[in-house]
């Protein structure tokens, strides 16, 4: 099974890229996971230039998916999971084997047509985080579900 990010935005500061690759490293080859970064293509400030960064980000994050992905959107609107329960629904994406593509907006958010194609709309936080701490955060809990799914210990119990 894949687990792919598609995030909105280039060069992340090192401790971003640093963590993702961490995390990402601890998880089994079973887990493939990925990191695709999409060109932001921000034209500035102009009267609609974020309506058309969210349209050509939408179309460049489109491009990424493919007919067999589960998408899941992140958006703080979208529904909270505590780590049980996404651990529960990793484990239950991977009896499907589908593959899973998780894509965090721009600066802009999603696109309609992105959110569109999303079959799960998912919240790390109802704060809004910075794009590069969601790329961390979403890695790590992804590592930790799977830490329950394999029966490590969880420190809440």
């Amino acid at each position: 099974m894949r687990l792919r990010v598609i995030a909105v935005g280039t060069r992340m500061p090192a401790w971003v890229d640093g963590a993702v690759s961490e995390y990402s490293r601890r998880l089994p080859s079973a887990l493939s996971f990925t990191l695709t970064e999409v060109p932001s293509g921000r034209t500035g400030a102009a009267r609609g230039a974020g309506a058309r960064a969210r349209g050509a980000q939408g179309d460049r994050t489109l491009a990424e998916l493919t007919a067999r992905d589960f998408v899941v959107t992140l958006d703080e609107r979208g529904r909270e999971l505590t780590t049980r329960e996404l651990a529960s629904w990793l484990g239950e994406r991977m009896q499907e084997g589908r593959d899973l593509a998780f894509v965090i907006g721009g600066p802009d958010g999603l696109s309609p047509a992105v959110r569109a194609r999303g079959d799960l709309c998912l919240a790390l936080s109802r704060l809004t985080l910075p794009h590069a701490l969601a790329r961390v955060l979403l890695a790590e809990q992804l590592y930790r579900a799977h830490t329950l799914l394999s029966g490590h210990p969880y420190h809440r119990d």
